[in-house]
């Protein structure tokens, strides 16, 4: 177990620059799958999450390159579309590439997600907004053996507006014919920042920041560089330390 030892007792002040949203960079990640060139991302924060997830596209058979807080993604090269249980179990957010895996490859073979003890999170809602598009899913103790030879624009109400599962139903929405409107979506910001670079990569996405949002799938994509959103629960939490400090 870590400690950190605090010594207080006076004002803080200075400068720092708010690193890359954790929960923006790992969707992002996700959706270069959907590119058809290289994508680079600037301002991604090096943290764990990021380092699995960038073992996820390895795997998958991506090109990655590493060089401070840029990363660079070719998705030229991939063509699996398994994810072991090792690397599931490694992180929360690696459900998220269940979606464009089915875009990209019809097909996506995995376990249930790990990662960080905040309590369950169920995954029903992924999966229901998936099994909208034409997915078909088939669960077998703690794994998952997803099929869509074919995906389809449909109308997708979720019963709560979970960021996860908008970002899933968004990203394999761009594989599927026709369009998609997802109701009840989540709002936040990251959503936006994930819209923004989908939009970069030549996606027809809009939307994002209200509960509707629409995709035309199937687009032709591109190479892009994108600057991920700076995180704002570090930005929030720096600036309460200060006013706790006075």
């Amino acid at each position: 177990m870590s400690v950190i030892y605090i010594r207080g007792g006076g004002p803080l002040e200075g400068e720092l620059a708010v690193h890359g949203a954790k929960n923006s960079v790992l969707p992002i990640l996700a959706a270069c799958l959907l590119a058809r060139g290289p994508v680079t991302l600037h301002n991604c924060p090096r943290l764990t999450d990021v380092d699995a997830a960038l073992g996820i596209l390895r795997r998958l058979g991506c090109r990655v390159e590493q060089e401070g807080h840029a990363i660079t993604v070719d998705p030229a090269g991939a063509s699996g579309c398994s994810i072991s249980e090792e690397q599931m179990r490694a992180m929360r957010s690696s459900i998220i590439f269940l979606g464009p895996l089915l875009a990209r490859a019809g097909e996506a073979h995995l376990t249930y997600p790990g990662g960080c003890e905040l309590g369950p999170r169920p995954i029903d809602l992924h999966l229901s907004a998936l099994r909208r598009l034409g997915a078909r899913i088939r669960e077998t103790g703690g794994s998952l053996s997803c099929e869509a030879g074919r995906l389809f624009g449909r109308e997708i109400a979720l019963s709560l507006p979970s960021v996860g599962a908008t970002e899933n139903a968004i990203l394999a929405a761009c594989g599927a014919e026709g369009e998609t409107v997802i109701v009840n979506a989540a709002r936040e910001p990251e959503i936006i920042d994930l819209q923004a670079f989908l939009q970069a990569i030549g996606c027809q996405v809009k939307g994002a920041g209200s509960s509707t949002v629409c995709v035309l799938g199937r687009p032709k994509t591109h190479d892009a560089a994108f600057t991920v959103m700076p995180d704002r629960i570090a930005a929030a939490t720096y600036l309460s330390a200060v006013a706790a400090a006075r």
